[in-house]
């Protein structure tokens, strides 16, 4: 189970292994919290009359065709997007938005989920977020909360039965090593890096590679990571940054995505190339 603030998150963080693994004949299931009402038009050719009016229906629309790429399962949490404030001082977020709500609102719905859906695994961002928007930050909080919750009998009597999922990961879903590794391989190319102003933003933060523990290889579900972004036309422009690599560079240079093992109540030994890991296939 992997555990999105938004539609569009699931194609851009770990989408390659959720393909595999699902490619493989396990039931994987992206748990969307908020249905991305309030992101902006990003794609420049999407930005034609009667989208915006219609964005929550448009994003609907867009995160079935990233499932159906991906071949996973995909709920909705209903939540609404709180949004990305700007400004100095930031506003307050808008009443009644997902990170506004109480926690263990947000939680009991989530735990709801995976006692229904009962997951070995769960996915979800580390405590900054990935980045800071305050969605992604409750996506963090409710997520660990859930899986600590899930299996006690006591919490949330009226979710259903408890079930205890073994092991939560952060997804680590832009980790600068390897964005240089790429810029390298387009300096030795002799083309323009278009990592160039990420990475020189990025000088003063510490590489999450130190914090990784697992690595997937699945490179071969690139492509279909590839259509699941695409999917989200609103959102994913396909003259971005986010196709500017050759797809041959990506699957020979940098074949893995990158998770931490966050909490576990198996066994495992670290680094791990596998998310079931030390989890008996009996459990």
């Amino acid at each position: 189970m992997a555990v999105h603030a938004h539609p569009d998150d699931e194609s851009s963080k770990g989408a390659a292994t959720m393909a595999k693994y699902a490619a493989e004949g396990n039931d994987v299931l992206v748990v969307t919290l908020t249905g991305g009402e309030r992101g902006d038009i990003l794609n420049p050719a999407m930005d034609l009359p009667g989208i915006k009016e219609r964005m929550p229906e448009v994003r609907e629309e867009e995160m079935a065709k990233a499932a159906a790429a991906l071949g996973v399962q995909q709920t909705w949490l209903g939540f609404v997007d709180s949004g990305l404030p700007e400004g100095d001082p930031l506003p307050p977020l808008p009443a009644g938005s997902f990170a506004t709500v109480p926690l263990d609102e947000a939680v009991e719905a989530l735990v709801r989920v995976v006692r229904s859906f009962r997951p070995h695994v769960m996915i979800t961002y580390d405590e900054h977020g990935g980045y800071p928007h305050p969605d992604h930050i409750r996506d963090h909080e409710v997520s660990m909360a859930a899986f600590d919750a899930a299996g006690d009998p006591e919490r949330f009597p009226d979710a259903g039965d408890p079930w205890t999922p073994l092991k939560i990961y952060y997804v680590h879903g832009f980790v600068r090593a390897r964005m240089q590794l790429l810029a390298d391989e387009f300096t030795k190319q002799g083309i323009e890096n278009p990592y160039k102003e990420w990475l020189d933003r990025w000088k003063d933060r510490d590489d999450l590679m130190a914090r990784v523990t697992t690595q997937i290889s699945c490179g071969e579900y690139f492509p279909q990571r590839d259509e699941a972004l695409r999917a989200h036309a609103t959102q994913i422009d396909p003259n971005g940054v986010f196709f500017a690599v050759p797809m041959e560079w990506q699957q020979r240079l940098w074949p893995t995505e990158e998770y931490e093992l966050a909490k576990t109540r198996v066994k495992t030994t670290l680094p791990e190339h596998d998310l079931f890991a030390g989890i008996d296939g009996d459990e």
